[in-house]
This record gives structure tokens, C-alpha cells and sequence, in this order.
């Protein structure tokens, strides 16, 4: 059992299962400072202090985009499914045994830092979940159905999502499985908890942290991984 000087094992699953459809290629294996985006991430991960082993959901032929990364940390893969929460499951019942946390990722967020992933899982360990976001600051707008501008938001309190979203892994689970009793349908983890009944702290990104989704997204990525280089 863990003492009070000694922290709660934290496994991260990779959520990299997507076909890439929007990009047109597939922007894991995009070279992104020399490296495949898939590698930084995983990278990142195994950088983190906080995090004890990594599991990846992807396709088998993505792990060829690791070759040649030496790690310590257990690194395991198992197959996606048909919807991230599908995929994140398959995450949570490949996990290895022992980890009382649990960091999900988009595998498509190669800029996150291994100091933002440790805020998250500390952060998490004092209150069950926490999740990496980002401070809505543009003036918001509502459309309507021809999008055109129906009314103003505050942005007071709003917040974008961002990964890892991390929780006990009990308190996952439960999520999860309520989820998928009712045959809801949810983009993150987040979702899940809330649709759940259970709250999420917001811990604030204190570095980009954007996720690859057209080939700007990309450009814009590389002159920030320049910038911080």
C-alpha cells in the first residue's frame, strides 16, 4: 500500500486509434521536428514523472513508429474499437496491474509537457479527476441554423478541453460502465464523469498543448515545437 510519501501508481492510456479521415493521411506518423507525432506523445509520457506505464490503443502497425525508442516504463498495445469511449475501455482492460489512476491522451497531442501531465495526475490524486484545459479568452458567440450570429456568451467560466484527463481508476470504471449501460455516447472522459454524476477540476495548461487535426494544425505545431526547441 501506498504511505503518505509514497504516490498512488498512474498508468496512461493513448487514445490513437482514429483513421485520420479529416487530414487525409495519417497524421500520427506526420513528421513533426524529425519524429513521428505518435512518438513525441508517447514521449512525453514517459517523461512524466508521475506516470508509471503506458498503454497505447492503436492499430498494430502504428507501433512501427516507436522503433527504436528505448524505455524502462512498461509500454503495451491493444486494438480500438468502433468510438473513443469503445477505444478508451479496451484502454482501461488492458491496463497493467497495480495502477490506481488512470491518464487518458489523445495520441494526436504531441506538444503536451511532462510537467503539465504531472499538474493533471497531482492534481487528480487530491481530488479523484482533473483534466488539462484551457481558458476560453475570444469573445463566444451562439449561431443559429444558417449561422448567423443568434446571440453573445460570456466566456466567463468556460474552459477548452484538452487531454490527459486523469481519475481514479475505480471512479473511471464506474463512469464507464454507466455510460455504457445507458448506450450514451461521449467524446471524453470528462463527459463521461459529468453524464456520471461526478465532478472534473480543471487544471490550467501552462504550455500548448493543440491537437493535430488538418495539416495547419501541423505547421502550427512544428513553429511551436521550433519556439520551444
Amino acid at each position: 500500500m501506498p504511505t503518505d510519501s509514497t504516490p498512488p501508481a498512474c498508468a496512461a492510456i493513448l487514445v490513437a486509434a482514429g483513421s485520420s479521415r479529416r487530414m487525409g493521411f495519417d497524421k500520427l506518423a506526420a513528421r513533426l521536428g524529425g519524429l513521428p507525432v505518435l512518438r513525441r506523445t508517447v514521449e512525453a509520457f514517459l517523461r512524466a514523472e508521475t506516470i508509471q506505464s503506458v498503454t497505447l490503443v492503436c492499430p498494430p502497425e502504428r507501433m512501427d513508429l516507436l522503433e527504436g525508442l528505448e524505455t524502462t516504463k512498461p509500454l503495451n498495445r491493444v486494438d480500438g474499437g468502433a468510438d473513443r469511449h469503445d477505444s478508451v475501455a479496451n484502454g482501461l482492460a488492458g491496463l497493467p496491474p497495480g495502477a490506481a489512476y488512470v491518464a487518458v491522451h489523445d495520441g494526436a497531442r504531441p506538444l503536451v509537457s511532462p510537467d503539465d501531465i504531472d499538474r493533471t495526475v497531482r492534481a487528480a490524486f487530491e481530488h479523484q479527476a482533473a483534466a488539462l484545459a484551457r481558458r476560453a479568452t475570444e469573445t463566444m458567440k451562439r449561431g443559429d441554423e444558417q449561422d448567423f450570429c443568434a446571440e453573445s456568451v460570456s466566456r466567463e467560466n468556460l474552459w477548452f478541453m484538452e487531454t490527459p484527463q486523469v481519475f481514479s481508476l475505480p471512479l473511471l470504471q464506474r463512469a464507464y460502465q454507466i455510460v455504457i449501460d445507458a448506450g450514451w455516447v461521449v467524446t471524453d472522459e470528462v463527459s463521461a464523469m459529468e453524464a456520471a454524476g461526478m465532478r472534473t477540476r480543471f487544471i490550467e495548461a501552462a504550455h500548448p498543448n493543440l491537437k493535430i487535426t488538418t495539416p495547419a494544425d501541423l505547421a502550427l505545431a512544428e513553429a511551436l515545437l521550433a519556439k520551444r526547441s
